[in-house]
């Protein structure tokens, strides 16, 4: 189940309508918001009106975390690629020093 994500102005508009005479508790059913919810954007609002709601949340937090991942990520591919290079390499290596020796060629 996935969180609902509201607005700025909802989340003022709903503050509002409680500012005007309204319960937590009637909000809750209007706007399908639990009154707790109301409650703790109040105080929100009530410590810092001018930054309350100011972001979507920790999204920038989780966007910068992904991108450390993938830059992480393209870093283990590159290496894992450039170690079968160097596999392979080896082996050709080894295999061609086998046959010499094999055929009494030199080293």
């Amino acid at each position: 189940m996935t969180r609902k994500r509201f607005t700025r102005d909802f989340k003022l508009m709903v503050l509002r309508e409680l500012d005007s005479g309204k319960t937590a508790t009637e909000l809750s059913r209007v706007h399908e918001v639990h009154p707790n919810v109301i409650q703790r954007w109040r105080c929100e609002y009530r410590d810092n009106p001018k930054n309350a709601f100011a972001g979507p949340g920790n999204t920038h937090k989780l966007e910068a975390k992904l991108a450390e991942r993938d830059r992480i990520i393209g870093k283990l591919y590159a290496e894992n690629e450039l170690l079968k290079k160097a596999i392979a390499n080896l082996k050709s290596h080894h295999m061609g020093q086998r046959r010499r020796t094999r055929t009494g060629g030199s080293i």
